[in-house]
């Protein structure tokens, strides 16, 4: 029964590092981020936004959350103003 905890314990650890290693939003991936690109591009670099709000030739995006995010704001479907929390 200890064993099998351990092991547990270890396929845990080894799972959460996957995760944390797999994430997009890392400072490196924000830096590739500049001022025209379009949204298309930044998906590439950054994956799916997990929220955007549109209005009137406007939309924010935002990837992550309140601790730990990007957040880009795209008019006409360019970036125009890139910024992170917490990376």
């Amino acid at each position: 029964m200890a064993n099998l905890k351990k092991i547990i314990i270890v396929a845990l650890l080894i799972f959460s590092v996957i995760l944390v290693g797999c994430s997009k939003l890392t400072q490196e991936n924000y830096d590739k981020i500049e001022v025209g690109m379009d949204y298309q591009q930044v998906m590439v670099v950054i994956g799916k936004p997990d929220k955007c709000d549109a209005a009137f030739g406007t939309k924010n995006c935002i990837w992550g959350n309140e601790k730990r995010n990007i957040t880009i704001k795209f008019i006409a479907d360019k970036v125009v103003l890139p910024t992170m929390k917490g990376l």
